[in-house]
């Protein structure tokens, strides 16, 4: 397998049936992912960000084109990509070890034990620093702790991509800056592939190892995609100031608010 073309995605539109016609959300859509990379996709309201991240986690199928992941055609969901939505979608009368487990034991219970399958969400639940709240239930946790649940539930399945959409953008800005941060070191651990939605230009620079910037929508497409040189582990303080880290920094910004910030200004 090329590992430069772990994800790929060719030639996709995505257009929809509403009351008022044919919608189409997205056009040529050509882009690659390699294999342990980590993808930002980044634009304005309406740009299709999230259609992208449903077409890949086989949530949607697309009008024309095609997508592949590891060489297969994504025809359908599999376990092989977890989804973070931005709604942690925890089942509010189970813990945080229960939400977690059945996760687990949706995939693994053909081929592994109870034991197994128990140190699985046990592991999770460690990898993410929420042991001590196993037997709370979402009601009973912060919102924060929440969507650490909803990545302790996706990376327990071992997926082979971690398709994330704004995963913290309803969180506030500390508790948005330590779970990314938390996020980081987790991605340098498991070296999971991860395709993440995100309107926080910081986040994306931070986090990404590939920024992908779409066009306003309709008819949306991928106008420019910004390769992020920065070496890793990466520590936001001590990059705050590098002039690398400016300069990918402009580089977003120039692109939504001055090529792609028509479409604001008339709003």
């Amino acid at each position: 397998m090329n590992e430069a073309k772990f994800i790929e995605i060719s030639g996709v539109e995505q257009t929809f049936k509403t009351p008022k016609g044919s919608f189409q959300a997205l056009r040529d859509i050509d882009l690659t992912v390699a294999k342990g990379e980590f993808v930002a996709l980044i634009g304005h309201s309406g740009c299709g960000k999230s259609t992208l991240l449903n077409l890949i986690a086989g949530l949607t199928k697309p009008t024309h084109g095609t997508l592949l992941c590891a060489n297969r055609e994504i025809a359908g969901p599999g376990p092989e990509r977890a989804v973070v939505f931005q709604n942690h979608s925890l089942l509010p009368w189970l813990t945080c070890y229960e939400n977690i487990y059945l996760g687990v034991e949706r995939v693994f219970a053909a081929t592994e034990s109870k034991a197994q399958l128990k140190a699985r969400t046990d592991a999770a639940l460690a990898l993410v620093g929420l042991t001590p709240a196993a037997q709370k239930r979402p009601g009973e946790i912060s919102g924060g702790m929440k969507q650490r649940v909803g990545i302790a539930r996706a990376l327990a399945m071992e997926p082979k991509v971690l398709l994330m959409d704004e995963p913290f953008g309803a969180l506030d800005a500390l508790t948005r800056a330590r779970l990314q941060d938390e996020l980081l070191a987790i991605v340098q651990k498991t070296r999971s592939t991860v395709v993440m939605v995100t309107h926080d230009v910081d986040e994306a620079v931070l986090l990404s190892d590939k920024i992908v910037m779409m066009t306003n929508g309709p008819s949306a497409t991928i106008g420019e995609v910004l390769p992020v040189n920065l070496p890793r582990p990466r520590n936001r303080v001590e990059l705050a100031e590098d002039r690398d880290y400016v300069h990918y920094r402009k580089a977003v910004i120039d692109f939504l608010y001055t090529r792609q910030g028509h479409v604001e200004k008339a709003a």
